[in-house]
């Protein structure tokens, strides 16, 4: 069957170009124009991604994402956005998207992380870490939790804590950090990180991944605590205690 996706924006011309693409790239598309119709349609056939504007009238992008999730719905979420600010961006990662997209878009760049998206919705075996495939760089206790500098990860919950701090985390922060616990003391560069969690490396101009790892900073950082996630200039990043 084919891979259902939500799609809501009030642009007409868009919003007609993004149906007609994704039609023909595969899905099976819902199209709608506000935040409303989003809400109703979600509740009445639950989608497998929702493609949201985040400029709507009456109910705009973010607060149909502040719903959803706050009805416990963790239905993959992809944000079309026309404000370029970082606050902005995490503006909508805080209200529980997983991605977003900055307009005027590529469309093929809007396939890619659907389906970057839509491939993390299907658990799958966890595989070795990144690099030297031991040792420091596989924190694994069992198939289901990882654990490192003081992060204990439940994967088949899909829950994080800092010590006995329970972690709110969007769908691409769990990924994310996942990666990060699993190659604890491994640099991984931008290239790795981005093929890992979103399947396709948006080039060097992309502040995608800072984005992402500077909201995840902000809760897992504690005052009097050490930073865990570093930054290695021109490199990427590591997970380690200093």
């Amino acid at each position: 069957m084919p891979q259902t996706v939500l799609l809501a924006e009030d642009d007409r011309a868009i919003r007609h170009a993004l149906e007609r693409a994704l039609t023909l790239e595969g899905y099976e598309v819902t199209a709608v124009a506000d935040g409303v119709e989003a809400l109703a349609q979600a509740h009445k056939t639950p989608p497998d991604v929702l493609l949201l504007d985040v400029m709507m009238p009456g109910i705009d992008g973010l607060q149909v994402c502040r719903v959803l999730r706050a009805e416990g719905d963790r239905t993959p979420i992809l944000m079309l956005t026309a404000l370029v600010e970082t606050a902005d961006r995490i503006a909508g990662l805080d209200a529980g998207a997983d991605d977003y997209v900055v307009k005027p878009f590529d469309v093929e760049e809007v396939f890619a992380r659907l389906r970057a998206l839509l491939r993390r919705t299907t658990p799958v075996p966890a595989g070795p870490a990144v690099g030297d495939g031991g040792g420091r760089g596989e924190p694994q206790l069992s198939d289901r939790q990882v654990e490192a500098a003081g992060i204990r990860m439940d994967l088949q919950a899909r829950r994080a804590w800092r010590g006995k701090r329970e972690l709110e985390l969007t769908r691409t922060e769990f990924e994310l950090l996942e990666l990060l616990v699993r190659n604890a003391g491994i640099v991984l560069d931008h290239s790795t990180i981005y093929d890992r969690i979103w399947g396709y490396d948006f080039g060097p101009g992309s502040k995608n991944l800072a984005v992402y790892v500077g909201y995840l900073r902000r809760k897992l950082d504690e005052p009097g605590a050490p930073q865990l996630i570093h930054t290695v200039r021109g490199v990427g990043y590591v997970l380690r205690e200093d």
